[in-house]
Order: C-alpha cells, then structure tokens, then sequence
C-alpha cells in the first residue's frame, strides 16, 4: 500500500496528505484489485494503526455495498474469510479494537448478511457463533452485528424501497425458520454469564433482546426462565434501565389480549414484591423515567386488550382487564405528579387512554371519579413553571417544557371531555383562592391559576366564543371568574408570564365585555399603559400589540365612547423612524402595523359622519406622507449602502401602514361611503415616485405594489389614472421577479374593471409581453437552478395573464395587437402547451387555448384562425401528452390533460362534423392510429358526457406510451 498516501489518514495530518489519501482511497476502492490488498492488510493484522484499519474495513464495505454484483464468487469467499479472519483475531487479540472500528466492522458483516444470507450463506449467525463462543470480546462483536442487521431489516425508522422491504421480509421469515431458537439461546447464554462480571455486554444484549422481540415468537422471550432473568436484572443497578426497556419491547408486543393482561399483571407481581411501585423512595431519575415509561407501556397495552375484548362481548375478561387497569392509577398519579418532566412526561399516554377509556361507561364509580379528580389536581400542580424559567430568552430548557405543558393540556381537554362539571369547580377553586391574595402569590402560582381560566375556553368549547351564553352553570362560573379577573387589579401584577396571560383571557372572552360592558375602560386602560403596550417587557409589549387589535375589533360596536382617547393615546406608538438612528421605538415595525390596523377600525366603525371620519383618517396618515417624503428625498441623495437600505425599509414599512388601515373598509363601510377617498388618493400620489428610484429598487417596488393591490379592492375606479404612471414605472429596468409580482396587479385590474381597462391594456400589452420574453431569453448558466426556477414562474405568470386577458371577456385586446403580434402570442401559448415540461403551465395554456377557440373558433371568428386551429391546436393537443416528460401517473399533469380534453371538445362543439373528418381522414392516420382506435377515439369525443372523453383520453395516451 502507498504509506505516504496512508499517512493523510491520521486527523491531524496536513490538507495535502489528507487530499492524497482521499485520492488514493478512492483509486482502491474503484480499482480491479486494489481493495484485495486492504482484505490482506485486515486478515494478516499488518497494520496497527486505528486510522489504517479504519481504512481498510471501508474500502471492502464499499465493494459489498457498491461493486458487489460484478465481484466474482471467488472474491465474495475472499471477503468473507477476510472479515472471519478479522473477527477470530479479535477473539485472541490482547487489547480489543476502538469502538468507531468494531462498530464499522459490524456494519460489514450486516451489509454481507443482506447479500449473501438467503443465497450463499445461511449458516451465517452459526459461524460467527462457532468462531466467538462466550469469549467477551466476541460476544461484543456479535452483538454489535446483530443491532447492525437490525438496523438494516427491521428498523421502522430508515426509509427503505419496495424492493428492499420484500427482501427483508423474507430475510426474517428465513430467521424465524433457521435460526431465532439458536439466537434467544445464545442470548440467555450471555445473560446469564456475564451479569454479575459484565455489565457491558448484559446492557448490549438487552438492547438486541429488545430490538428483536417486536417480530420474534414471543413465547421464546416471554418464559419464565427469561423473564426471571430480566426481572433479576431489574434490581441491579446497572442493567436496570436496560432490563427496563426490554420489558417494554416484550409489552409491546402484539398477541392474545387475555394473554397480553396475564403477561403484565405476572410482572407487576414481582415488580410490586420488588417495592419497584414505591417510586418516592428512589432517587435515580434515569431509572425513573425508564420506569415511567415501561408502566405508561403497561398500561396502554391493557387498555388496548380492555378494547379488543368489549368489542367482542367477552365480559368476565374485559371485567379483569379494567380492574387490571384501576390498580396501576395509584402508580399512575405518583409518576405523573413527579418533580421530574420526564418523567411525568413519559406516563402521559397511559393517562390519555384512561380518560378516554372512562368516556365509555354512563356514569363513574366512585373510585373513578376520584381518580379524575387526583388527575386533575396532578394536571394543574404540573402545569406550574419553575423560578428559573427564562421568559425574556427562552432556551432549549424552555422549549421542552411548553412542549410538555401542550401534552398536560391535552390531558385537560381529555379531563373536561369526561367530566366538564368537576374541571369547572376545580378550576374556580383554585382560580378563585389564588386572585384573593394575588399580591403575596408567587408568579407561577399566579400565571397557573390564569392560565387555567384561559384553558377552559377550548376545554369547555362554545360555538363562536358564546361562553356566556346557554349553558347556565358554565357561564355563571366563568362570568364570575372573569368579573374577578377585572376588577381584582391583578393586571397591575409584574411579571411577563402574568401580565401576558391576562391580556390573553381578556380577548378570549371578549363576549363578557358584552354582558359587563362597564369594564371595557378598565381593560382599555391596562392595554394602553405600562402594563400593555407601554410594559417594560419587549414581549409582552409585541403581543399586546396584537392582542388589543383583536380586543377593538371584536368589540367595536362598544368603542364609540372611547375613540378620540384611544386615538390620542397611541400617537406616540405610531412614529415612522428609520432603525438606523439609533432611537429604540417601544414596538416593532410588525406590532406598529396592528396598531395602525387598530386605528383604521376604530375611525371606520366609529358612528362619526363622514367628514369626521375623513379628518380623523387624514390625521392619522398625514404624518406618514409628510414622512415618507422627506425620508424618500433622503435616500435619493444618500451614499452609504447601509443607510439607504434602513432608508428603504422606513418607506416601506410607510406604504406598509397605510396599506394596513385600508384593512378596516368592508363592503358595508366602503373607502367611498366613510368619504375617504381623498385621502387614498393622496397616499397614491405621495408613493407613486417611488418608483422611479433607481436605488433599493426591490424593496420600494413590492411595497408600493402591494398598497396598489390593496387600492384596487377599497378606491375601485378612482384608482385607475394611477396605474398607466406605475406601470410605466414598473416595467422599466426590470427582472424575471419583478415582472412575476407584477402581472397579478394586471390581472386583477382586468379581472375587476374588464372593459373600462380595455384602452390601457390594449397599449401595454405588447410592451409587457415583450418585456416578458426579453427577460426570458437572457442567457444563463447551465446549472443555475434559481434562475431556471424563476423564468419557470415568469412564464407562468405569463400564461395566467393571457388566461385573465381571455377569459374576462377581454380577447379584443389581443386581436387588435396587430398579425404578427397576434400570431407572436399564440405560439408562445402553443409552446407552453407542449414544449415545456411543467403541467401546471400546460394546463394554463390549455385553458387558454379552449376559450380562444370558443370565441373566434366559429364561422364568424378571428381570420386565419381557423387554420391555426387545425395546424396547430390539434396537434398541441397531441403532441404534449405524447411527450416522455408528460407522466399521467402525476396529479397535475392530469389535471392538465383533462384542459386538454376540454379544448378537443371546445373546437368539436364549433367546428363540428368538420372536425371528426378532419381526425378521421387526416391527423389521426398521419399519426399511424389503427382505424378501429380512430373510430373508438371520435365516439368518445362526441359523447354529451365530458367525464367520458376525459376518462377516455387518458386511457388513449396511457395505452400509446406503452
């Protein structure tokens, strides 16, 4: 071997060392012989360096894995002597291998069991066996094969292709057959050998155990001669967490439902005796959670057979697996009410289930209803944070815990679906004690005894929030809860998770302030001050933002009293200031935009007239124009690249919230009747010439583009005089994105105005389309997938905005672009139909193409058209689903043949019998169609039925690729 290249294998060696081994790797791996000579290497032990072996085992896995199929019978004997070799040497050797080398060698031998086992080699597990006895550093290594095979055929976890998944079926029906017997005693062997003198090699045949168990018989684990042994091993400390989890596997495992309740309640027998249930006295939380998780298996497991036996009417069975079930609730409650999470967390499913389970019967016992009460009293202990939960920065820590808080309410809405009459007293009690003193309660106590109230709304649903409303009880209670809540002062409490909370349950249960409107200018107040919006909490301010919109919204009808406060208020809120200058505004650009929100409702609903409501609007966007003008002057002068893009961004942001206000007009409070046109108009005239700045171009185009959007719907006509200027403006110095965001503008415009729009896009049509195809015929490098995706949009685009074009009555536009144009413009759509491999585009082009035959494809139609129908369209018609790239097995391609079926239909519905004997006599035989297809073909086309020719042509196409 080339021992300077073998020196680059060492990590610390050189980048040109490292390269030459790489190199030389891949020269052994690829060449004729050169992998021989590492299985000579391994099998005579020359080298003693890790790196080398390393090495060495990798170049043979890539001939197994790779190369394995043009390898000679011979060689494949040379492998597996080579590893066999290898794995007897280690047996002697006087000091076992690195872990990252047996583990790699393991994978060897897997990668060969899938190769050879079935075929060439089915005495594979009683060589290895022969060659590693009990030595331990055998059994290490025959272990370590075993989970590798594992890995490879039975893991649920690695993604494996058909072909693979019957393999490994019949590798394990092989196993099952041949040798699992030998196995399971082979494992019994280890266990009972090494358990006292190694506990490294116990846990790892507890792994094994486990890993097989999902597939094996399980009689052949779930013995008593195995099951003492695991149960053994569960008093030493440790194998315990292993023994654990192989206990699990075997309760996992599918079988007899009377027989699955007998296997578990024999092992809560000797666990039990073992004092295992009594988990206050242990302390090792690793071995707890293990624990936990075996009892949550336990449990499900004998819900699952209580399940399988009511449903088949056995009683007395179902009767003993309950009662199976209600003795593990004590043990139950302790592991879900342990300090630890994960603990708790790990036993969640089996309380799932019981509470399910307990949906079933009419009415609860006794006992059961103190079992939900226990749970819910865990439930609500659990949910409590910590003293070092960070609100403000939240970690990995945090994230765990509100990931385990979600799983405790899915117990609560399990709990109220059960028994919503003891959820509502227990949280009313609790509710109720905590905001009697809420000035000496601990934050988390406080944030819990909130939280839960907040909780009730989907625990207890009401249709549309109606809380207050039909049922008395729950709506006295909460009415009672939330009266409390605002008139304790417990929203003047300092913490985040508290004051968040509050404003929280204030929005959920907005319908009380409609049975108690006298409390609206309290919780208006709180919104507004230092406890809301003004609170020193970055957080708590940016929710709140979101919070009190929802909160005005919901109650608008109530705000009239309110409004010019609330407006005076939150001026300081709405300032426009780049980032840049160093002022830190209390919220965010994203929370200014529902305070603007907030501000258009509150001007829009109001019962002001409509001059007042015109000057109210004008106040609260002038400052914004005045603004972006001076702001829009600066950037034109500005020099530095970081000012103008926070310059930029200001004047977005500007557009952004004008554009916001406009959200509060519906049809019954349109721009027109609240007579604040005027005042839209302004802001287009104040943003327009943006446009024409040539500097951060991206960012003033797709904001300004979006307020037009918004225009569009809420000035109707007044806004078209503006859209020649932007459209000369946005067509100019532009790329394939720009032009993609572009044309939905244009299309909405026609969609919305048709005929009135007709003048103007009669005269930018060509120069758009023009622009379209100058863009997309910019060259680009091969492999640049961007640019491939974005020409591939772009002609979408394109496509939809010949589809508007036509299908809004509009196609004038397109005759009067002149013949060539016009014939331009067709073969572009033709083209699309066939040339591109993209269905969603295909299926545009073939729309387009069905409406243009139905209006010009008559007597009366287009000149010249009908000739292109029959040159061109038909053939399109064909030509595409015919293409290799046209896969009918794709939903969209479908979807794009089924346009294609209705535009063979459009051009029979005008052209008629013409059209059948122009398929019969002409196109379909130039396409060597056999007759009787041909005459099959046009029946199916004349049926009334369009879902037959569909259905049809599909089967045509599938049946001419084959």
């Amino acid at each position: 071997m080339d021992e300077q290249a073998l020196l680059g294998l060492n990590p610390n060696a050189d980048a040109s060392f490292r390269q030459r081994a790489l190199a030389y790797f891949e020269q052994l791996k690829v060449s004729q012989h050169g992998w021989q000579v590492c299985a000579e290497a391994l099998a005579q032990g020359i080298y003693s360096d890790d790196h080398v072996k390393f090495f060495c085992i990798q170049v043979l896995e890539y001939q197994i894995k790779f190369r394995y199929v043009v390898l000679t019978g011979t060689q494949h004997q040379l492998i597996r002597q080579t590893m066999m070799t290898w794995l007897q040497a280690q047996t002697v050797s006087p000091h076992p291998e690195k872990t990252f080398i047996r583990n790699k060698a393991a994978q060897v031998f897997a990668l060969l069991f899938l190769a050879e086992y079935l075929t060439k080699w089915p005495k594979f597990f009683f060589d290895i066996l022969s060659v590693v006895g009990l030595n331990p550093r055998g059994v290490d290594l025959y272990l370590r094969i075993l989970m590798a095979i594992d890995a490879e055929v039975v893991d649920r976890d690695i993604v494996h292709t058909a072909e693979e998944c019957r393999r490994n079926t019949l590798i394990k029906d092989a196993m099952r057959e041949q040798c699992i017997p030998n196995l399971v005693e082979s494992w019994y062997q280890i266990l009972h050998t090494y358990q006292e003198t190694n506990s490294e090699l116990t846990c790892q045949c507890l792994e094994v155990v486990g890993a097989f168990v999902s597939w094996i018989d399980l009689n052949l684990i779930a013995n008593d001669r195995f099951v003492n042994v695991l149960l053994s091993h569960m008093s030493v400390e440790v194998l315990r967490e292993e023994a654990c989890d192989c206990l699990f596997e075997i309760v996992n495992k599918g079988m007899d439902p009377i027989d699955k309740t007998k296997l578990i309640e024999s092992l809560c027998q000797v666990l039990l005796a073992s004092g295992f249930f009594n988990t206050e006295q242990e302390e090792d939380v690793d071995f707890l959670a293990r624990f936990s998780k075996l009892v949550n298996g336990m449990g499900q497991a004998l819900i699952t057979s209580w399940g399988k036996l009511v449903k088949a009417g056995d009683v007395k069975n179902s009767q003993v697996t309950l009662q199976a079930v209600e003795a593990k609730v004590p043990l139950l409650l302790k592991l879900l009410v342990h300090e630890d999470d994960d603990i708790s967390s790990n036993i969640i499913g089996f309380c799932y289930d019981y509470l399910h389970m307990l949906k079933q019967p009419p009415v609860l016992t006794e006992q059961q209803k103190a079992n939900v009460e226990a749970i819910m009293h865990a439930v609500i202990k659990k949910l409590t944070y910590d003293e070092e939960f960070n609100f403000e920065n939240e970690g990995e820590d945090e994230a765990m815990f509100l990931e385990y808080r979600k799983h405790l309410k899915l117990l609560l809405d399990r709990l109220a679906q059960v028994s919503p009459e003891l959820l509502l007293a227990a949280v009313r009690r609790v509710f109720n004690a905590t905001l009697e003193n809420w000035q000496n309660t601990r934050f988390m106590e406080m944030e819990v005894a909130l939280r839960l109230l907040f909780m009730l709304g989907e625990a207890i649903p009401a249709s549309h929030g109606a809380h207050f409303s039909g049922d008395s009880t729950k709506a006295s209670v909460l009415q009672e809860m939330m009266h409390t809540l605002v008139t304790s002062g417990v929203s003047q409490y300092q913490h985040t998770s508290v004051a968040l909370e509050f404003f929280e349950i204030v929005v959920r249960y907005e319908k009380f302030f409609t049975v108690e409107p006298q409390h609206i200018p309290t919780v208006l107040m709180a919104f507004l001050d230092h406890r809301g919006l003004r609170n020193s909490s970055p957080k708590v301010r940016s929710r709140t933002a979101y919070l009190f919109s929802r909160f005005i919204k919901s109650l608008s009808k109530h705000m009239n009293p309110y409004i010019e406060d609330i407006l005076n208020r939150i001026q300081d809120l709405l300032v426009l200031s780049p980032s840049e200058n160093g002022f830190q505004t209390l919220l965010s650009s994203d929370d200014q935009l529902f305070i603007y929100e907030t501000a258009g409702v509150l001007i829009v609903n109001s019962d002001y007239p409509a001059e007042r409501k015109r000057a109210l609007m004008r106040d609260l966007l002038t400052p914004l124009m005045e603004k972006f003008k001076v702001f829009l002057a600066k950037l034109l002068t500005e020099q530095d690249g970081e000012r103008q893009a926070a310059l930029a961004d200001c004047l977005n942001h500007a557009v952004g919230f004008a554009s916001r206000t406009s959200k509060a007009f519906s049809n019954k409070q349109t721009v027109k009747q609240c007579g604040c046109s005027e005042v839209y108009r302004d802001c287009l005239q104040t943003f327009l010439p943006a446009l024409s700045c040539a500097l951060q171009k991206e960012v003033l185009r797709s904001g300004v583009r979006t307020f037009l959007h918004r225009m569009i719907i809420c000035l109707e006509e007044e806004v078209l005089p503006f859209i020649p200027t932007a459209s000369e403006h946005m067509l100019k110095d532009c790329e394939a994105k720009d032009l993609q965001e572009f044309i939905p503008l244009i299309n909405q415009i026609t969609a919305k105005f048709k005929t009135q729009i007709s003048p103007f896009l009669q005269q930018v049509f060509m120069p758009l389309v023009q622009a379209i195809f100058e863009v997309l015929s910019r060259p680009a490098e091969e492999n640049d997938q961007t640019a491939a995706l974005e020409n591939q949009m772009l002609r979408r685009s394109y496509f939809a905005f010949l589809q508007t074009v036509a299908g809004s009555g509009m196609s004038e536009v397109i005759a009067n672009q002149g013949v060539q144009n016009v014939e331009h413009v067709l073969f572009t759509v033709i083209q699309g139909a066939v040339e591109f491999p993209d269905p969603i585009a295909q299926k545009t082009c073939f729309i387009i193409l069905s409406k243009l035959v139905e209006l010009w494809g008559g007597k009366d139609g287009l000149l010249g058209f009908e000739d292109f129908i029959y040159k061109h369209i038909v053939p399109a018609c064909f030509l595409a689903p015919l293409k290799t790239t046209f896969d009918l097995a794709d939903a969209q391609t479908v979807l794009a043949l089924s346009e294609c079926a209705v535009t063979l239909k459009t051009i029979h519905l005008k052209r008629g019998p013409e059209f059948i004997q122009y398929l019969q006599q002409e196109y379909l035989q130039s396409l060597q169609v056999a007759p009787e297809i041909i005459q099959e073909f046009c029946q199916a086309l004349q049926q009334a039925d369009g879902k037959i020719f569909k259905n049809y042509l599909k089967v045509f196409f599938q049946r001419a690729k084959q």
